[in-house]
């Protein structure tokens, strides 16, 4: 695989570096900095996002006719490195990376035409009603019931670490249709209104002290009929192919904007120790195989990316993806923890956000970088556990 770039490569990312140049606001870069979770908050990932969609760039990986850019795989790739380098806030994944795809490749042509432009301006944000109290990696065992009554489906049970359930205006969410059987074969796919009556949201603070997830409780909720994507009981295939895209894109380019900002901070004397972290040899030596690591994540991130440019769901691909990012920024979080030594203690926030020049090394840095040490724990569970994703590529990729 080659990465050097072309001429025209060059010059599409001149064109995206003047594009963020000129439209990344002071406040919203701070944003992208101090960010603790793949999760942004919703008042600035929405900011951003009405600025790309004004553009036409706010879904890179959509078909054109769907509203995409029409880049190939390597513009996606340095549009979302350049992005991170600019520290551009993240977007909202739920719409745009995960339900978006299953609407085109299941939904009906009136789901279509309705879901995927308010998908894009925003107008729609999406929380995912999959994991439940009993049912975590083994997704199956979901029980919230969902019975036919007419042309309704009334839902009675619960969700939970349901992300931003607390700003979502929709949901979609997996269901049980029917309890004989396989497991698998009585599940389906519905997408919901979440100002429905019968529905409420109850928070889940995290270690990091922050109002992320949450547990969401129905009560004799009615969905429409309408709302169902795919047929009845085969949500199972629906749900499959949304963690194909949820696993897949878009990590490796963070990754490297952190991995770099480590070794700035490697290099910064400590008063503590009386030299640099990057000269002592253990450091340096872990610092050294994440970037080796890294390298391998990028190779499989345009593997990932140039089958969603060919239109194709990435496959096993992308749960190599998943669980190469997800423990290599668990890497980098506990060294950066280790770089801040002390600072990583801090549990109050200034009651004054320091200067964006403030040294990378002070009380704002540490509560950043533990607050995603503590986030980030969770990414190799999420999205199916990494321990899941190994069983995936030995069947599928080994043949095992």
């Amino acid at each position: 695989m080659h990465l050097d770039l072309s001429p025209e490569d060059l010059a599409f990312r001149d064109e995206v570096r003047t594009f963020l140049s000129e439209n990344l606001t002071p406040e919203l870069r701070r944003a992208g900095r101090r960010a603790t979770s793949v999760f942004m908050d919703k008042t600035y990932s929405l900011a951003w996002q009405k600025i790309l969609h004004g553009r036409g760039w706010v879904a890179p990986a959509w078909p054109v006719r769907h509203g995409g850019t029409g880049w190939n795989e390597m513009q996606r790739y340095i549009f979302a490195a350049e992005s991170a380098r600019a520290g551009a806030p993240s977007l909202a994944p739920m719409g745009l990376k995960m339900v978006g795809p299953v609407i085109m490749g299941f939904g009906t042509e009136e789901q279509k035409a309705h879901y995927l432009p308010r998908i894009l301006s925003g107008e729609d944000y999406w929380c995912q009603g999959y994991s439940e109290p009993g049912a975590g990696s083994d997704l199956a065992a979901l029980q919230l019931r969902a019975e036919r009554e007419g042309e309704d489906y009334v839902l009675n049970g619960t969700k939970i670490w349901t992300t931003h359930a607390h700003w979502a205006n929709r949901m979609f969410c997996l269901v049980r249709t029917r309890t004989e059987g396989k497991a698998q074969a009585g599940i389906t796919f519905l997408l919901l209104d979440m100002q429905t009556p019968g529905v409420s949201v109850r928070p889940i603070i995290t270690l990091a002290g922050e109002h992320e997830v949450n547990q969401v409780f129905f009560d004799n909720v009615r969905v429409p009929v309408s709302g169902r994507v795919g047929e009845e009981n085969q949500g199972w295939t629906v749900a499959k192919y949304l963690l194909e895209f949820e696993r897949g894109g878009g990590s490796a380019a963070g990754l490297k904007v952190s991995y770099e900002r480590l070794k700035s901070l490697a290099r910064e004397e400590r008063s503590d120790a009386g030299r640099a972290l990057i000269n002592d040899p253990g450091f340096r030596s872990r610092l050294a195989s994440i970037g080796v690591i890294l390298e391998a994540v990028e190779m499989t991130e345009h593997r990932v990316l140039a089958e969603l440019a060919s239109g194709r769901n990435p496959g096993p691909a992308s749960s190599m993806l998943k669980t190469q990012g997800t423990e290599t920024l668990q890497k980098l979080d506990e060294l950066a923890i280790e770089g801040i030594a002390a600072y990583a203690a801090v549990d109050q926030r200034p009651a004054r956000a320091p200067d964006a020049g403030q040294d990378i090394i002070g009380p704002e840095h540490g509560l950043t970088s533990m607050a995603r040490y503590l986030n980030n724990r969770a990414g190799s569970i999420y999205g199916g556990s990494n321990e899941i994703q190994r069983d995936i590529m030995a069947r599928l990729v080994l043949g095992l």
